[in-house]
């Protein structure tokens, strides 16, 4: 959202525009991991990154090797939440 202008923005002004464009959120925010508000099948997708070493090279590193590794074009609509070594996720 950091090219979007919104780094920096209420979750819920970052929230309505994943939404009313469609997209896929990409977080490390644990306001986005509760199941009863957030529930697949109830959005475009959300996946939530939980590193120990939530840095910048440590994140793009694992998304880089989920993008490249699994099905991710069948994580629409789904809930996903991913460490160092697990992946989950919760279909509608």
């Amino acid at each position: 959202m950091h090219e979007e202008g919104l780094a920096g923005h209420q979750d819920s002004e970052i929230w309505q525009v994943a939404q009313s464009e469609s997209r896929f959120l990409l977080t490390q925010d644990l306001d986005f991991s509760d199941l009863r508000k957030f529930m697949p099948g109830t959005h475009a997708g959300i996946l939530l990154v939980r590193l120990r070493s939530p840095n910048r090279r440590h994140l793009t590193e694992r998304i880089a090797e989920l993008f490249q590794e699994k099905g991710v074009e069948e994580w629409s609509r789904c809930f996903v939440i991913v460490t160092e070594r697990k992946l989950r996720v919760l279909r509608p």
